[in-house]
């Protein structure tokens, strides 16, 4: 189905109003609270990195899916786990670049046209290319929310994940890798509005904070066109976990990489720290890692991200990706 055009909505202090037809003092309690302060100041006077942000919407304190349990106090408190807690999919999620190695057919090669794109497992090759990318586990969940109708389950929307491997290397762009397809994938999210991916911990590559790029689609059909994208963003990981995974054999590159940059001042995070990009995540580097964030996704706002970004071949190319 062809992306439909998406309509201007009225907008005060450059954010657009979430009930653009009552009074600005009915635009709910969240909205006031951005009016008062940033989303950085927001966190820190709400505690956020706690329950704050899913007790004030009256829905799941950590944006965990209702199908997956929450870990459980001991877990979380075990030296072998790590958990951190993301803000639920109150307002939009940030819309990013999708850097210089997208894989859509925006910058050069285009995975989206080819058969078998649409999978759970993306750690392995698909189509003519049969390499394996190695590293600690990660699954991947988004919970993607509707917030042109009241923030309920986005179910149908096709959602394209990629981000490097364990050496910072981008398949199809990167030296070493150009002949892979691997860690691209799509997921229709399910009636819930979730979408769930089998992948490995990416490594941090020098100049960026350790990310997952995903774009947002209509519905499978759409896919095959990036100027059909509705939302396009990315995952931030947290930092305790990333120096657990970046200690293990293969990620010794990022130790060093990490060390120089901060989500502060990351070309893409470093307006608000990550605030509504910062996933939760659960698990250790011996069963692996589940990452989770809730997307929340406004079809009545336009699509800003998207396009690239400048940067070279990362690890084996000319230069390190910026995006």
């Amino acid at each position: 189905m062809p992306h439909q055009p998406r309509k201007s909505v009225p907008t005060y202090e450059g954010r657009p109003l979430p009930r653009p037809d009552e009074e600005l003092v009915d635009q709910g309690l969240g909205f006031d609270l951005g009016t008062v302060m940033g989303r950085r100041r927001m966190l820190q006077a709400l505690g956020l990195g706690t329950a704050g942000v899913g007790l004030a919407a009256g829905g799941p304190s950590n944006g965990t899916p209702s199908s997956s349990p929450a870990p459980s106090s001991s877990a979380a408190s075990s030296p072998s786990a790590a958990a951190t807690t993301a803000a639920g999919a109150t307002t939009e999620i940030p819309e990013e670049t999708a850097g210089p190695y997208p894989g859509d057919g925006s910058n050069g090669p285009n995975v989206l046209d080819d058969s078998g794109i649409v999978r759970a497992d993306i750690t392995k090759s698909f189509g003519d290319a049969s390499g394996t990318a190695e590293g600690v586990p990660m699954t991947l969940e988004l919970d993607i929310k509707d917030l042109a109708n009241g923030g309920s389950a986005f179910a149908g929307v096709a959602v394209y994940v990629w981000h490097c491997d364990r050496e910072g290397r981008y398949s199809m762009y990167s030296g070493g890798v150009t002949d892979q397809n691997y860690l691209r994938g799509v997921q229709i999210a399910d009636p819930s509005g979730k979408v769930r991916f089998t992948s490995i911990f990416p490594a941090c590559y020098d100049g960026r904070w350790p990310h997952i790029h995903f774009e947002v689609y209509p519905d499978q059909a759409s896919i095959t066109d990036s100027g059909n994208v509705i939302a396009t963003s990315q995952v931030a990981l947290p930092k305790d976990v990333c120096e657990k995974v970046y200690a293990t054999s293969g990620y010794e590159q990022s130790v060093s990489n990490l060390s120089r940059v901060s989500l502060s001042s990351d070309n893409v995070f470093s307006d608000d720290g990550g605030a509504s990009q910062l996933a939760t995540v659960s698990g250790d580097t011996g069963s692996g890692y589940t990452v989770l964030l809730s997307v929340g996704v406004d079809t009545s706002t336009s699509a800003g991200g998207g396009g690239q970004a400048p940067g070279g071949g990362g690890p084996g190319g000319s230069a390190p990706p910026s995006r």
